[in-house]
């Protein structure tokens, strides 16, 4: 995997993301900015790199400019205030600039704006009687306006270290400049997947001038782009000298997102931070702080997945940082603070390969389910794209719907010939020619089916069939192995027969199908299992897909424990200084509100027993920062020991001998 132009400079591990959207119609903007009392704050609080405005969505620049619209009620060189304070508290700086959102252009100019087809969900809220931001295509002139001030704002400030383009996104567009160019190309403005494919390529456009853009001006300077779907264009990833993962788990995001995309950004090659809010719910809400703990625990999370920390903060019109935030921020970043000489060169294990739905156009809620099972199952693993090698990888876990191309299959063959295993599940088994030990007798039309797993993969409180709501193949073992047998309910919930107030129950025998078989290392199983547990999150589906993955890996698992399925694990090797990593994280999340997920009590867990596939012999184990040593014992490559408690995070360093 390519990474940027120019790698990053090793990013910092505190950062603050300081949004400035400001409305031309509040007055006073910046008349509370102090340098002294910025430059403290941000010291008080551990903070080593900050995010500051140049342009917002509003579209209003923070500084005076030649191309674009000063704020109306600033009196002064804000940014350019912040940028010198920040620095000479030796801070390093990001100029952030708004690319799909300005709505003095989107107001001076309607022909720049997107305009999407209806059954494409606004970017925003905005609708013709609600207040909010207009996205602009890239594929107008536009695009030569937001080179020409992104150049101004790169010679006006050449102290700063890096560039932050927002809103890289670029939707369905209708503008009469999308279709006429659709039209020359030989699409149809009316197909939504000439559509797709249009945008697709605008955005490519997009990055190329951009990227000519700032390289012309300052080669050297660190790039990042908000954008989502990296893994479905990963080629875009050379335009990139870092990635800043933006995933608010208040947001709508939750916390399950975070660890999906860093799985991904880890294969990239490039440092990677992920981005969560100081916000009770998300961006722009003034007055909204989380509880110091959520914040403690998110910090925690993002280390232990291998990324750097960014929280986002709004800062108020006046310009004066606030005080409650930047004490809640501060309590966590001086914990970052003394764990970060554990985490510089530390480099995250793992021993399956997820090989990513998103990169291979396929369902995301497979990603989703798959990233579930897998983290409260306490597995190690990296997303990858189709490309990548996963040669080295004991196990690797395709997603629903995966068809291989020739040398994708090629690819597999070798890899099962070298005892590398492979699990597949989805209604698309029956067009693989991987043999499993089974076949296929059509659809399963019964449903939903009910599923009594072996013996040696059943959650021990289960005896009978649990129901699968997910969409199966009927499948039966020829040579493999059964991984359980499936019953099918006696009819279809119709309006001609039902059965109390859902699905009909099961019939007392097995059907003669089965719910997976697997043979030479090649796992089927034929169900949606990974969307399924996304929408369900059944306990017995969890407990069987946990028996069954640890079984597959084997001696060659690297971390096994009792912590609780709400728990994460992680470990990592640092070569540099010549130790092992374990990181345990938790904390209770609960849903207030209209189900936003909070953490606001820490509880300590006790007596964690661990197992770790360490990767040199050892000669101490220790809690670290702390440095108390702990007791282990050491076989076979494998070191056992016991941290008699720990609340929110705690790291555990293998240090070889």
């Amino acid at each position: 995997m390519n990474a940027g132009t120019n790698k990053c400079r090793r990013l910092p591990f505190r950062q603050i993301h300081l949004d400035f959207h400001t409305s031309g119609d509040i007055p006073g903007v910046g008349e509370k900015f102090d340098p002294e009392e910025f430059k403290r704050t941000l010291t008080d609080a551990a903070v080593n790199s900050i995010t500051l405005f140049s342009l917002c969505h509003h579209g209003y620049s923070y500084h005076p400019t030649e191309i674009g619209v000063m704020h109306p009620t600033l009196k002064f060189d804000l940014l350019g205030a912040q940028l010198k304070a920040a620095k000479e508290t030796g801070v390093r700086t990001q100029i952030y600039l708004s690319a799909g959102a300005n709505e003095v252009q989107a107001c001076n100019h309607p022909e720049w704006r997107e305009v999407n087809p209806p059954e494409v969900t606004p970017w925003s809220s905005t609708g013709l009687f609600v207040p909010g931001f207009h996205k602009l295509c890239f594929n107008t002139s536009y695009l030569d306006w937001f080179c020409t001030i992104t150049k101004e704002a790169i010679l006006r400030y050449p102290e700063a270290d890096g560039l932050f383009f927002d809103i890289i996104i670029q939707r369905q567009c209708c503008c009469p400049e999308c279709q006429a160019d659709m039209i020359r190309a030989g699409l149809n403005p009316e197909c939504p997947e000439d559509r797709i494919r249009f945008s697709a390529q605008v955005l490519d456009h997009f990055y190329e001038v951009m990227d000519k853009t700032i390289r012309s001006v300052r080669p050297d300077i660190d790039v990042d782009y908000n954008t989502g779907g990296l893994a479905a264009y990963p080629e875009r990833l050379k335009y990139f000298n870092h990635l800043e993962l933006e995933s608010l788990p208040t947001g709508g995001w939750g916390y399950d997102h975070f660890p999906l995309t860093a799985g991904f950004a880890r294969k990239t090659g490039m440092d990677f931070a992920g981005m969560t809010g100081k916000f009770h719910g998300s961006w722009g809400e003034f007055g909204g702080i989380k509880h110091p703990n959520a914040l403690r625990y998110e910090c925690g999370a993002m280390l232990a997945a291998g990324a750097r920390c960014n929280v986002g903060d709004q800062l108020h019109p006046c310009g004066k940082l606030d005080e409650t935030t930047y004490r809640v921020i501060g309590e966590a970043f001086r914990e970052v603070r003394e764990k970060e000489p554990y985490c510089r060169d530390a480099v995250n294990r793992a021993e399956i390969a997820f090989m990513s739905a998103e990169n291979l156009g396929l369902s995301d809620e497979s990603d989703l389910g798959l990233s579930r099972l897998l983290l409260e199952g306490h597995f190690l693993f990296d997303v990858l794209t189709e490309e990548m090698d996963f040669s080295g990888y004991p196990l690797t876990i395709f997603p629903e719907g995966f068809l291989p191309s020739p040398e994708m299959q090629k690819r597999i063959e070798s890899y099962l010939a070298k005892g590398g295993k492979v699990l597949f599940a989805g209604t698309a088994l029956d067009r693989l020619s991987f043999d499993g030990g089974a076949v296929f007798a059509g659809k399963n039309e019964l449903k939903p089916a009910y599923f009594l797993p072996a013996k040696e993969f059943s959650p021990e409180w289960l005896t009978t069939p649990f129901v699968l709501y997910a969409d199966g193949l009927r499948m039966k073992v020829t040579d493999g192995e059964s991984l359980g047998e499936l019953f099918e309910p006696y009819f279809n919930r119709t309006l001609e027969h039902f059965c109390s107030h859902r699905q009909t129950p099961n019939k007392l025998t097995p059907s003669g199908y089965a719910a997976g078989s697997m043979k030479n290392g090649v796992v089927m199983i034929p169900f949606n299992l990974f969307s399924g547990y996304y929408v369900n999150g059944d306990a017995a589906t969890r407990e069987f897909f946990e028996k069954l993955t640890d079984s597959l890996l084997g001696e060659k698992r690297i971390l096994r424990s009792n912590l609780p399925s709400v728990a994460r694990g992680t470990v990592t090797t640092d070569a540099v200084n010549r130790r092992d990593i374990v990181h345990f994280c938790y904390a209770p999340i609960v849903c207030r509100g209209n189900n936003i997920q909070i953490i606001e009590d820490l509880l300590p867990l006790n007596n964690i027993r661990f197992q770790v596939r360490s990767s040199h012999p050892v000669k101490s184990v220790r809690l670290v920062p702390e440095g108390r040593i702990l007791e282990f014992q050491e076989k076979d490559g494998t070191v056992s020991g016991v941290l008699d408690q720990f609340t929110c995070h705690a790291m555990i360093a293998l240090e070889w001998k």
